[in-house]
């Protein structure tokens, strides 16, 4: 297999710096003026147990949707601003009712983040009637939430700078794909049996898995829009931003997925954990 070209060793670069280094709560926290992790702590109790039901109910919804209007049609570029727009509205409804509204908003903010996913899919030569292309669409969401489920069920939030027992630096993207990778596998054969199949075992416990990591996100948003100067307009900017990050992490996901079809898999994770090495290495020196 041939080496990567320059070209697209640039693009790997670049998923890379989204994939590792996502900076969500960063970004929320430039719009609210307060660091989310704070934000987060505010929060009533009980608030976080709602938001993982509600968002495991969206992610049901939007692949239940998803299965019936994603089809294969010819690949252009993906609709980003569009599905913005739309978000941006519904993020404005969201921020004029504040956090009872998110059991109403949140459905739909991921509904649209979904079909930007598989427009970007598509977008990357990815052929959306593939049940593992719709299940890698559904990736993105945990992919772009920055933790890890370790088994047991304890959190822990990729640092990519940490160093595992043999003082290796560890890679959050690969961690968090082969930590799904199972399910998936399972999924995307029962998914093949038709869209009924969506309330299979195998895909409640994916959709699940994945919940519990979208769920940080999800919670990083909450607690921003809980913020009382907010209000509509800063909830519709706090929604934009919400489905831009997910837009770049669908971009970067589908990019390494498009080298891995041209280069292998193997190359591809060796160079892209090169890239990460690398750049952890010169954040040391300075």
């Amino acid at each position: 297999m041939a080496d990567l070209s320059e070209h697209d060793l640039a693009l790997l670069a670049g998923a890379v710096a989204q994939l590792e280094r996502p900076g969500l709560a960063a970004r929320l926290a430039g719009i609210v003026g307060t660091p989310v992790e704070r934000l987060i702590e505010r929060l009533p109790e009980g608030v976080q147990s709602e938001i993982n039901g509600a968002t495991e109910h969206a992610l049901t919804k939007a692949l239940a949707v998803a299965a019936k209007t994603l089809d294969d049609e010819r690949p252009k570029a993906p609709w980003n601003l569009a599905h913005k727009v739309a978000a941006t509205a519904s993020g404005v409804a969201g921020g004029m009712f504040g956090a009872p509204a998110l059991f109403v908003e949140l459905p739909i903010t991921t509904m649209i983040i979904l079909r930007s996913i598989g427009d970007i899919a598509r977008s990357k030569g990815e052929k959306l009637s593939d049940p593992e292309t719709r299940l890698a669409c559904l990736e993105v969401f945990a992919l772009g939430s920055g933790d890890d489920r370790r088994p047991g069920g304890a959190v822990e939030v990729i640092n990519p700078g940490a160093r595992d027992e043999e003082g290796l630096i560890r890679v959050g993207y690969f961690v968090t794909r082969a930590a799904l990778a199972q399910q998936v596998t399972v999924a995307a054969e029962i998914l093949t049996k038709g869209s009924t199949a969506i309330t299979s075992t195998a895909m409640t416990r994916l959709i699940s898995n994945i919940a519990s990591r979208f769920g940080v996100a999800v919670s990083e948003k909450v607690a921003a829009q809980a913020v009382p100067i907010v209000g509509a307009i800063g909830g519709g900017l706090i929604n934009a931003l919400f489905v831009d990050h997910f837009q770049n992490t669908a971009d970067a996901h589908f990019t390494v997925r498009q080298l891995e079809r041209k280069y292998g898999v193997d190359k591809v994770r060796a160079e892209y954990e090169r890239i990460a090495r690398g750049g952890v290495e010169r954040l040391g020196e300075r």
